[in-house]
C-alpha cells in the first residue's frame, strides 16, 4: 500500500478526507496501520485551534490502536504485527528538567499525536516507539482506544492520590471521563460516590460501581458529601471551573480535589476553604507509556470497559461534532477498513 486515507484539519473547524503517501518510520519510530482511534474533547486543540502554535494541515487523534507495519532501524523491542497503542503522551525530548528527573509525562516539549505530529484519524500513522503500550488480547481495538487517554487520565489520578483503602472517592460527572472514573475507583477498593445531573443517571452510575449516587440537580453536592463524612478525594471531570469549585466544601480534612477536566472558566476558591482542614487542589495529566500499559492491564484484570459508539473514519467530522455537543454515550471511536 503506497497511499492511505486521512481526515486532516486544513484550517480551524474544517476536517476533510485526503489521500497521503505512506512514509517510512524514522530510526526510533514505528509505522502503524491504525485499527481504531478515539475522538476526545482534547482534539479541539487541533480541530478548533484551541492550542497555540498549531500548524496545518494536521491529522488529529491521540487515542490510537494499530498494528505495527514497519519499525525503524534502531527499534529493538517492538516487532511487525504487534497490536499497540499510543495516547496523549507520544514521546519526550529527554533534555528538559522534568525529563531529567524522570517525569516524562510533564515534558516541557513533548510529542503529542494529533497536535505536534499527525495523529490517528487516519489509516496509517507514525509513532515514537518509546511511547507505545502493548494491547492485551482481551480488549478489542475499539475498546482499548479510549483507555489510552480517558482511561489513563482517571486511572492515574485516582491511583496516585495517596488515599487509604476504603476511603471515600467522589466522581464528578457520569460522562466520558466520569463513567471510567467510577469503575476505577470501585475496583481499587474505594467507597465510590457518583455526582450526576438528574435522577436518570442513578441506575447507570450504580451499574458502573458507585455505592452512592448524588443528584446535583436536586441537592448541593458539597452538602451531600459532608453528610457522608466528606470525600477524601473528588475527581473533577466537568468542563466547568465553577462547578468544580462548588465541590471543595465537600472534601474531608486533608481531602483533595483532583482536576482532570479542562474548563474554559476560572475556579473561584476561597483561601479559607483550603487552609482550614488542609484541603488541596491538584491537577493530573494522563501519564507515560508504562502508565498506559498499567491502565490496559488493570482494565482487563477488573473487567473495566469504556462505553463506546463506533463510526467509520469517513464520518470523523460528524463524530467530532457529536462529541463536542455532549451527545456521545460516552466515547466516540473511529474504526478503519471495511
Amino acid at each position: 500500500m503506497k497511499t492511505y486515507k486521512a481526515m486532516q484539519v486544513t484550517k480551524p473547524g474544517k476536517l476533510e478526507m485526503v489521500e497521503r503517501n505512506v512514509v517510512e518510520p524514522g530510526p526510533v519510530q514505528v509505522l502503524l496501520r491504525v485499527e481504531a482511534c478515539g475522538v476526545c474533547h482534547s482534539d479541539a486543540a487541533t480541530v478548533d485551534a484551541q492550542f497555540p502554535g498549531i500548524t496545518y494541515p494536521r491529522v488529529p487523534g491521540h487515542e490510537v490502536v494499530g498494528r505495527i507495519e514497519a519499525v525503524g532501524s534502531e527499534v529493538a523491542n517492538w516487532k511487525v504485527g504487534q497490536r499497540v497503542g499510543v495516547g496523549w503522551f507520544g514521546g519526550q525530548d529527554g533534555t528538559c528538567e522534568p525529563c531529567q528527573r524522570g517525569d516524562f509525562a510533564n515534558c516541557l516539549h513533548p510529542v503529542t499525536p494529533g497536535v505536534t505530529t499527525d495523529g490517528g484519524y487516519a489509516e496509517m500513522m507514525i509513532a515514537e516507539a518509546r511511547a507505545l503500550a502493548l494491547i492485551p488480547d482481551d480488549l478489542t481495538s475499539a475498546e482499548a482506544a479510549p483507555l489510552l487517554c480517558a482511561g489513563i487520565t482517571t486511572f492515574n489520578a485516582i491511583r496516585n492520590a495517596g488515599l487509604r483503602a476504603g476511603g471515600l472517592v467522589a466522581i464528578q460527572g457520569v460522562g466520558g471521563l466520569g463513567h471510567l472514573g467510577i469503575q476505577f475507583a470501585r475496583r481499587m477498593g474505594y467507597r465510590t460516590v457518583a455526582l450526576g445531573l438528574g435522577p436518570e443517571l442513578e441506575k447507570l452510575a450504580k451499574e458502573l460501581g458507585a455505592h452512592t449516587y448524588i443528584d446535583t440537580k436536586a441537592e448541593k453536592a458539597a452538602e451531600a458529601l459532608k453528610r457522608l463524612g466528606g470525600a477524601d478525594a473528588i475527581l473533577a471531570t466537568a468542563p466547568s471551573g465553577g462547578a468544580m469549585a462548588s465541590l471543595i466544601d465537600g472534601l474531608a480534612v486533608r481531602g483533595k480535589l483532583i482536576v482532570v477536566g479542562v474548563a474554559p472558566d476560572p475556579m473561584p476558591v476561597s483561601t479559607l476553604q483550603l487552609i482550614w482542614g488542609g484541603r488541596s487542589i491538584q491537577g493530573s495529566l494522563t501519564g507515560k507509556a508504562i502508565d498506559n500499559q498499567d491502565t490496559l492491564e488493570f482494565s482487563v484484570l477488573q473487567n473495566i470497559r469504556p462505553m463506546i459508539e463506533t463510526v467509520p473514519l469517513a464520518d470523523a467530522a460528524s463524530a467530532y461534532a457529536r462529541m463536542m455537543e455532549g451527545k456521545a454515550r460516552f466515547r466516540m471511536v473511529l474504526t478503519m477498513g471495511d
